[in-house]
């Protein structure tokens, strides 16, 4: 006989097309159902919440005088909550983040009971390579997802085991035909076999065993209070299989038994069966840039720098970084962070990211001004210090600002060593501005900020101080205008269309052409890009009134280039062919000359609608497949996808364009060079040109439907709905910033990435703050370094210090090819270091020499080391 498992549930976008707080309404009175039914029907044995905490938090925020019912429910094994905070996506958000999510979902289901150990995504936009790994991790060995496989994966059952490069692994149950096939069950009969007969007949031609699963549940829906009388039905209508209310768990158990299910590996984005949308990794660049930047921000530069100073004897704020990181991370839901909702919705989405960018700021500020404020020095000088949050030492080129009354000035360390530095710009600024108590006692002097640029080279993990002296002589500045760049990697010069030739003097070879921006038509929805039909591009090669400057000095070379890229205004204009529009275009370029990186800062006003721009870079490199990183590792992937020639013979859902995302680099390589892009901002990218050797990074997407039907590479239904949304033309400015970097074959790409991510932080102490601090008892040093990595072959992933104990994690991966061993020394005495697993809990203990420890790290493989 066949097992059905009717499993109760409800699929909770915490918004949508909706707004947060219009399912939050929602929310309260079906969570009050749903405990009424448990606590008064013993027939009725479990509830599964979704798979996310912040259900809960958003509950209690309404009725947080029923934690206790909640809680009895969930440790009766009744109510079934976690393991995350939000649904996350996996495509475009950060590993960090999604180990976050599961971290702070557990942490919130236990308060309560036990959590769901299954790693439950049943609406993720795909499914990245690394979550066996992830999940693993937490001691996660199950997964529940529904998008993105297909036969050619290595399977046509709907059980497997999924294993990622290090061994890690889960068992899987696919929902084949998603996660709402038994939502709203019907009471008449034929209406009910009409719907089951459809589904059993793939339910069972992909299960392993007599069990399959029912999911009784839908996007914000009721509990179904009459699932009695439809399981009675539903025994008389198939009186061959067994029909009972159930969890996930008790499927898990039985295909536990299944002792030869396949094993798959790498990511699911397929969209033959159900939707991925490929390309939704640009809609609202704005809000994708944001996110990036953020994620950035918290792992590469708060929590480091949060580390030193709980090393120094400051306190580590776990619950002001908690905060930060729930504020984002419910924004990486999958509608969220996708962008597919309501232009309500993305308002809101824009404040979070905005009040969480405020806050990692200022607790990066706070953390850098606790530390200098503390320095154990007589010196009564103004003085500034320079952070590398990178466990290595680095030469760099810093641009900084000095606050001073001082008409001239010099820097010089704790040793007396003067510090050479060029004065970019200077202007006058209010003291009101700094410290009003200044100007209420009467003060007018006006204080002087110096922007200037310095090289030096900082201490691994840690940083040095420079006091601010004044001086007679006034410090001379070398800039000079000129129209070549030349470095000691690079000479780059900008064509009169405002696109570059770099000649690279390592590669010997020139790049032609390098940011000519490529413009079409875009007939889509937040969901997907879709082209015109036989539609001839634009480029920027015919730009015209190209306003170009160059200038260098000893450090190195910025250009500032602006010009505006005629493009039709909206879809009607493209198909006539008739160029009435325009976006606005000034790409700030920045050359150091001490490493063979170009930093791009694209800064675009757009006044037209439907279209999507791209900017093109040549890599000279003829390539099959390209590189780029996903959580924790990397990942190849052809150029073109093969099922491109299938896919309507087959019938796809969607067109399977070779469009894919990244985290924080793609590149090409051969056997003489690569050619990579790093990025802190968009995270999508497609491999194009006659010869596959050119990369594309899409700057914008412009669209102005949630949601359209009958789209050239999506054929049939909306996804979603037919909402217009006019705040996703993405009429007016936006920033971007991405860089290039040439390199050998042996270069660690990723590593080049977090450099790049991971900017030298200064702060600039001087007598006057608006917000004043009373003295810490604590005493810095005016230099300070605390871990030193000693071969250099990982990637950080983020140093901080762990939730529950008095300890710090260290966490870094492996995304090269050839398993690697990480060293670090400890600039103190440690006592003892463990590998941990990523829900912070110790494994094996590691031996500690000289105040020093190894760890082997395999192809794509994250570590952690507490200590």
């Amino acid at each position: 006989m066949k097992n059905v498992h009717i499993v109760p549930h409800m699929h909770w976008d915490r918004e949508w097309y909706f707004s947060t707080e219009e399912s939050r309404i929602l929310l309260v009175n079906n969570i009050e159902e749903i405990m009424e039914m448990l606590e008064n029907n013993p027939d009725y044995p479990y509830y599964v919440l979704d798979g996310q905490t912040s259900i809960l938090e958003d509950y209690f925020a309404v009725k947080p005088e029923n934690k206790e019912r909640v809680k009895k429910l969930v440790q009766e094994g009744r109510l079934i909550i976690g393991p995350w905070y939000t649904q996350t996506d996996e495509m475009v958000v950060g590993g960090e983040s999604i180990v976050r999510n599961l971290l702070y979902g557990i942490k919130d289901s236990e308060e309560y009971g036990e959590f769901m150990k299954i790693g439950y995504l049943p609406d993720s936009f795909g499914q990245s390579a690394q979550m066996p790994m992830i999940l693993n991790g937490f001691d996660i060995t199950y997964s529940i997802f529904w998008r993105g496989t297909s036969e050619r994966h290595g399977t046509d059952k709907t059980e497997f085991y999924w294993q990622t490069d290090d061994g890690s692994k889960v068992l899987v149950q696919l929902f084949p035909l998603g996660y709402a096939i038994g939502k709203y069950l019907p009471e008449d009969e034929q209406e009910l076999q009409k719907r089951i007969d459809k589904y059993f007949t793939v339910l069972d031609h992909g299960a392993t065993t007599d069990n399959i699963i029912l999911p009784n549940g839908h996007d914000q829906m009721p509990i179904q209070k009459n699932i009695f009388t439809i399981m009675e039905k539903l025994r008389k209508l198939y009186p061959e299989r067994e029909f009972f209310l159930s969890k996930y768990e008790n499927v898990f158990s039985e295909l536990e038994k299944q002792k030869d299910l396949p094993t798959l590996q790498g990511e699911f984005l397929d969209g033959k069966y159900m939707r991925v949308h490929r390309s939704i990794f640009s809609t609202r660049m704005d809000i994708k840039a944001a996110n990036a930047r953020i994620e950035n921000k918290i792992t590469n530069i708060l929590e480091p720098l949060a580390s030193l100073a709980y090393s120094l004897g400051f306190e580590y704020h776990h619950g002001l970084i908690e905060l930060i990181w729930k504020e984002i991370m419910k924004n990486h839901a999958h509608d969220s962070i996708g962008c597919c909702c309501s232009d309500k919705v993305h308002r809101e989405i824009c404040n979070r990211f905005f009040l969480a960018e405020e806050k990692v700021d200022q607790l990066i500020n706070y953390y850098k001004r606790k530390i200098v404020d503390s320095m154990d020095t007589e010196k009564q000088f103004d003085r500034l210090t320079a952070f590398n949050l990178l466990p290595y030492e680095r030469t760099e080129v810093v641009t900084t600002s000095v606050m001073t009354k001082l008409k001239s000035f010099k820097l010089v360390d704790k040793d007396s060593n003067e510090l050479d530095f060029e004065i970019i710009e200077s202007e006058i600024t209010d003291p009101g501005l700094i410290d009003r108590q200044i100007v209420h006692y009467g003060n007018y002097d006006p204080f002087i900020k110096y922007t200037i640029q310095c090289k030096d080279t900082l201490p691994a993990m840690g940083y040095k101080t420079y006091f601010v002296v004044e001086c007679d002589e006034k410090v001379s500045n070398s800039f000079e205008s000129t129209n070549k760049v030349v470095t000691e990697f690079y000479e780059i010069t900008v064509n009169q269309n405002g696109t570059l030739n770099i000649f690279d003097k390592t590669l010997n070879q020139n790049f032609d052409n390098v940011l000519l921006l490529e413009n079409g038509g875009d007939d889509g929805d937040e969901y997907d890009y879709s082209p015109l039909p036989n539609e001839e591009l634009l480029y920027s090669d015919s730009a015209t009134n190209v306003k170009t400057e160059m200038n260098q000095n000893q450090y190195g070379a910025t250009i500032n280039i602006e010009y505006t890229l005629a493009v039709p205004s909206n879809l009607e204009k493209r198909k006539a062919q008739i160029i009435d529009g325009a976006v606005d275009v000034h790409i700030v370029i920045t050359v150091p000359n001490h490493k063979p990186v170009i930093e791009v800062k694209f800064e675009v006003t757009n006044y037209a609608k439907d279209h999507r721009l791209r900017a093109l870079i040549p890599t000279n490199i003829a390539s099959s497949f390209s590189i780029s990183d996903n959580q924790f590792g990397s990942i190849k992937r052809d150029v073109v996808d093969s099922a491109i020639h299938v896919w309507e013979k087959e019938g796809w859902d969607e067109r399977p364009d070779s469009i894919y995302p990244m985290l924080s680099f793609v590149g090409l390589s051969n056997d003489n060079h690569g050619v990579s892009i790093l990025t802190n901002s968009s995270r999508e990218f497609e491999i194009i040109g006659e010869e596959f050797d050119t990369i594309a990074i899409t700057l914008f997407r412009s669209i102005g439907f949630l949601g359209k039907e009958e789209m050239l590479r999506r054929p049939g239904r909306p996804s979603g709905i037919k909402l217009p949304t006019p705040d996703s033309q993405m009429i007016g400015k936006l920033s971007l910033d991405f860089a290039i970097t040439t390199h050998t074959l042996q270069s660690n790409v990723a590593r080049i990435a977090k450099e790049y991510l991971t900017p030298v932080e200064t702060y600039n102490k001087i007598p006057h703050d608006a917000m004043k601090l009373n003295k810490a008892a604590v005493k810095t040093p005016l230099e300070f370094s605390f871990i030193n990595e000693v071969q250099p072959n990982i990637v950080l992933s983020t140093l901080k210090k762990a939730e529950k104990e008095n300890k710090f994690v260290l966490r870094f991966y492996n995304p090269t090819d050839v398993e690697e061993t990480a060293v670090f020394k400890f600039n103190r005495e440690i006592h003892q270091a463990h590998t941990a697993n990523l829900n912070e809990k110790a494994l094996e203990n590691l031996s500690v020499n000289n105040n020093q420890v190894q760890v082997s790290v395999q192809t794509n493989q994250v570590k952690s080391i507490l200590f």
